[in-house]
């Protein structure tokens, strides 16, 4: 059965397309047939996998409006395993053609649910909103992957984002569960973000991820080149962060074989690549 997991938060910068690229391109690499949907007018998550805007001639915006199926609208990507149905900037107006449409919360479900098996997971990019298409995203996916930034507004919203999903759980999706909450930009040197971390897990106890992403260069970069994390610079502590959240996400759902050994990778010492 294909594990769907939606990465969402309405509050902008908090690291979640950063999250759905390498996330996606960490199980990739772990050998899982991953696919990664740009549920984002932005797009982020497409040009950060390489592709140019100007070259893509079907998005997702044509699978939810025009009823073209996923099969053609797919690409493959420079990683191994991973995939990537595009997004564009289209998309902005999706919402409001769907506005009349019959069940117009579950068109993606529908469009996934026609790929049967392929793909061991999906990860969807939802947009920094709570509206139609990352409601779409919700109803379709198995579970909601939350980032948030570990600054003082960190709380700001999640309320409103734990509420949405509720909604979404009672209305929509009987079966959407909250993979985890993922603490991002960590800067250890600051006691701030300590403070922030600590506050979460005392909110939220076991529903926050072990693993932190911490503030990095090479994350911020990578997406200049076209690249994950893990292709631009595999020994980046951003790229080791990822991986380890992939493999805490596929023990957390009994899918791994990893050895204990290698169940948890070291960062490099000096945390600032």
């Amino acid at each position: 059965m294909t594990k769907i997991i939606a990465i969402a938060n309405q509050k902008g910068g908090v690291g979640k397309t950063t999250t759905a690229i390498n996330l996606a391109a960490s199980l990739a690499v772990l050998e899982y047939k991953t696919l990664l949907i740009d549920a984002d007018p932005q797009a982020n998550s497409t040009t950060g996998n390489g592709f140019d805007l100007k070259n893509i001639q079907l998005s997702l915006y044509d699978c939810l409006v025009n009823d073209t199926r996923m099969e053609q609208v797919i690409l493959e990507t420079e990683t191994p395993n991973l995939f990537l149905l595009p997004s564009h900037l289209d998309l902005v107006g999706a919402e409001i053609e769907l506005i009349n449409q019959p069940n117009r919360e579950y068109i993606l479900q529908k469009e996934i649910g026609e790929l049967g098996s392929k793909f061991d997971f999906i990860i969807i990019d939802c947009s920094p909103s709570l509206g139609l298409i990352t409601v779409n995203a919700l109803s379709a996916a198995n579970a909601v992957l939350i980032p948030v930034q570990c600054e003082y507004f960190a709380l700001e919203g999640l309320g409103k984002l734990l509420n949405t999903i509720k909604i979404v759980q009672t209305r929509l999706n009987t079966c959407l569960a909250i993979e985890g909450i993922l603490m991002t930009m960590y800067d250890g040197r600051l006691r701030l973000s300590n403070q922030v971390v600590e506050e979460i897990k005392n909110h939220f106890d076991s529903l926050v991820f072990n693993t932190i992403i911490h503030r990095n260069t090479k994350l911020g970069e990578a997406p200049s080149f076209g690249k994950p994390a893990l292709l631009y610079d595999a020994d980046s502590t951003g790229a080791t962060n990822y991986l380890n959240l992939a493999k805490e996400i596929l023990q957390k759902n009994d899918l791994t074989k990893i050895k204990n050994e290698e169940k948890i990778l070291e960062p490099r010492e000096d945390g600032s690549n």
